[in-house]
C-alpha cells in the first residue's frame, strides 16, 4: 500500500495516508523523491508542485483555495496558507455534460428484496408505529406512550418510535409551514404502517391543520389524539395504538423489485478521506440503484457550494438546470439574509481532518451523487415524486439533513464519515467509516468500513458488499447500529420567529 494518493493526474497535492514527521521523504510517480518541509498529519495535504501567492491550489482536479503566500513542494497544504477562492454571486449557463446513453440491461433489474407493500402501493422496509406530535410541549407524554406501547405490543410491530421536537407552537408564516410539511411528509412515509398524532390542543399546529397537511390518509392507518380532550391521554393513546398494531400485522414482507428502494445520501464529520473512500464508495452503489431504477437522494446544499457546476451540467433538462440554480442562489440569500459569510469555511472536525475549504469539502461531497443524471430539485420538507438522482432542500447539519431525507421518502441514509457519530435518523441510517482505525475503534457506531479500499480491496469488491448489506437491510435480514441502539431522532430546520 502507498502512503499517499494523488486524486488526479492535474492535482497540485497529494493526500497523506499515514503521518508524516519533517523531512520525511515521499516517493512520487516517475520516481521522484520530495522531502516534506513540515510535518503533516494523515489525510491532510502535501505541495508537489509549486503554487504562486494568489494561485489556484487543484484537488479533484478542481480548485479547492487560493494560495495565501507563495506554496513550495514538500509543504503542508491547510488553512493557514490557502483560502477559499469562492465569492458572491455566480452567473451560470446551462452546459450540459450527461447525455443520455443507451445502457446494456442492469444486472440488478429483476433483484428483489423483502419489503412491506401498503394499500396506496407505496412500500416499506419496516413495519413500525410512529407517534408524531404537532407541538414539543407534549414530547414526554409521547415518549412514555411509546416506552408503554413498546413494551405492551413487543413482537407484533417491528417497533412503537417517537420523534421529539421542540416546535409547532408560537410559530408564523413560513416558519410553520415548514414544520407541518416536515412532520406530514414522516406521518406518509411507508416504513411507518400506523401512524399516531398527538396534539395539545392550543398550539398553532392544530390537529386540523394538519390533516390538511398529511392529505388524504386512511384512518385506519393514521390516527389523532387532542391531549386537552382526553381525561387520561396516555391509556386513549395506547388504545388507538393497538388498533393501529392490528392494522399494521395485515401487512407481511413479500418480494419487492430494488427499483422500489429510496437511499438518501449525506456525509458528516468528514476528514481528508472521505472523497477518497466513502464518499466514492456512496456514489457508486447510488449509480447501481439507479442503474436499477431505484432513486438516490442527495442534500445539504451548503456543501454544493463551488462544486455546483458539476451538478448543474448533469441536469435532465433547461427546466432542472434552473431549478438548481435556484437552490443554490436562494441558500446563498438565506447566508446573506443572517448576515453571515457564503462561503464560511468547514467545522472544526472537518478541518481537524484535513478538509481547508468549503470547495474542497464540496468537491468531495458531491461524489456521493455518482455519475448520474439529475432527475429532480424537491423543496424542504416535501416527498421525493422522480426516480433517479433528486437534489433535496436541506442544510448541512447532520439531524436536519437526515431527517429531511427520511421525511423525503429515502428508506435508508447512507452516513460516510471520518469522525463518528452515534446518532441516526427515523430510518436506519448506516454509518460508512472513511478510514480503518474509526471503523475499529467505533464497532458500535459504524455499520461499513470504506477504509478497506486503502488496504488492497477494490471499489468493485466493496460496492458488491455494500450493495448486499443494504439488501439485507431492506428485506429485514439485519439492523444498523443506530436501530440497535435505539437512537432514533428528527431536527427540523428553523428560519423565523418564535412568539
Amino acid at each position: 500500500m502507498n502512503n499517499w494518493v494523488r486524486l488526479h493526474e492535474q492535482d497540485h497535492v497529494v493526500i497523506a495516508l499515514q503521518p508524516f514527521a519533517k523531512g520525511d521523504k515521499l516517493t512520487l510517480e516517475g520516481g521522484t523523491v520530495l522531502e516534506l518541509q513540515d510535518e503533516v498529519p494523515k489525510g491532510h495535504k502535501v505541495l508537489t508542485s509549486v503554487v504562486r501567492k494568489g494561485g489556484h491550489v487543484l484537488k479533484f482536479g478542481y480548485s479547492i483555495g487560493v494560495a495565501k503566500e507563495d506554496l513550495m513542494p514538500g509543504s503542508w497544504v491547510h488553512t493557514h496558507n490557502m483560502g477559499t477562492g469562492l465569492k458572491g454571486f455566480l452567473d451560470y449557463s446551462f452546459e450540459p455534460t450527461a447525455a443520455e446513453q443507451i445502457k446494456a440491461p442492469s444486472l440488478d433489474a429483476g433483484r428483489t428484496f423483502q419489503g412491506f407493500i401498503r394499500e396506496n402501493g407505496d412500500v416499506g422496509i419496516r413495519n413500525e408505529i410512529w407517534i408524531i406530535n404537532t407541538v414539543g410541549c407534549i414530547n414526554k407524554t409521547c415518549e412514555i406512550v411509546a416506552r408503554k406501547a413498546n413494551a405492551k405490543f413487543e413482537g407484533r410491530v417491528d417497533g412503537v418510535y417517537h420523534f421529539a421536537h421542540p416546535f409547532g407552537c408560537s410559530q408564523l408564516g413560513d416558519d410553520l409551514v415548514h414544520t407541518q410539511k416536515l412532520l406530514a411528509s414522516l406521518a406518509n412515509h411507508p416504513n411507518a404502517a400506523g401512524v399516531l398524532v398527538i396534539g395539545l390542543g392550543c398550539e398553532n399546529n392544530q390537529i386540523d391543520a394538519f390533516k390538511r397537511a398529511i392529505g388524504e390518509h386512511n384512518p385506519e392507518r393514521v390516527k389523532f389524539l387532542k391531549s386537552q380532550d382526553a381525561e387520561d391521554e396516555i391509556e386513549e393513546a395506547l388504545e388507538l395504538v393497538e388498533e393501529l398494531v392490528a392494522y399494521a400485522e395485515r401487512f407481511k414482507r413479500e418480494p419487492v423489485p430494488v427499483s422500489k428502494l429510496k437511499l438518501g445520501l449525506k456525509c458528516g464529520g468528514s476528514d481528508g478521506l472521505s472523497g477518497i473512500t466513502a464518499n466514492p464508495l456512496v456514489g457508486a452503489v447510488s449509480d447501481r440503484l439507479i442503474e436499477a431504477g431505484g432513486t438516490a437522494i442527495l442534500t445539504e446544499v451548503p456543501e454544493m457550494f463551488g462544486a455546483e457546476t458539476i451538478l448543474m451540467n448533469r441536469a435532465a433538462d433547461e427546466q432542472v438546470f434552473h431549478k438548481i440554480v435556484h437552490l443554490i442562489n436562494d441558500f446563498k440569500q438565506y447566508f446573506i439574509k443572517h448576515d453571515q459569510e457564503i462561503y464560511e469555511n468547514p467545522s472544526p472536525g472537518n478541518k481537524d481532518g484535513g478538509i481547508s475549504t468549503l470547495e474542497e469539502k464540496s468537491l468531495g461531497c458531491t461524489q456521493k451523487g455518482g455519475h448520474a443524471i439529475v432527475r429532480d430539485v424537491v423543496p424542504y420538507g416535501e416527498r421525493i415524486t422522480s426516480s433517479g438522482l433528486n437534489l433535496l432542500e436541506a442544510p448541512g447539519n447532520d439531524l436536519v439533513s437526515v431527517t429531511a431525507l427520511s421525511a423525503g421518502g429515502a428508506h435508508i441514509v447512507l452516513f460516510t464519515t471520518g469522525r463518528g457519530t452515534p446518532f441516526g435518523g427515523p430510518v436506519p441510517t448506516v454509518k460508512i467509516a472513511t478510514n480503518s482505525e474509526l471503523a475499529g475503534r467505533k464497532k458500535n457506531w459504524i455499520d461499513f468500513n470504506a477504509g478497506q479500499l486503502l488496504e488492497n480491496k477494490s471499489m468493485e469488491t466493496l460496492t458488491d458488499e455494500l450493495w448486499e448489506q443494504l439488501i439485507s437491510l431492506a428485506s429485514g435480514e439485519s439492523q444498523t447500529n443506530n436501530e440497535r441502539n435505539g437512537f432514533k431522532e428528527i431536527a427540523i430546520f428553523k428560519d423565523g420567529v418564535i412568539l
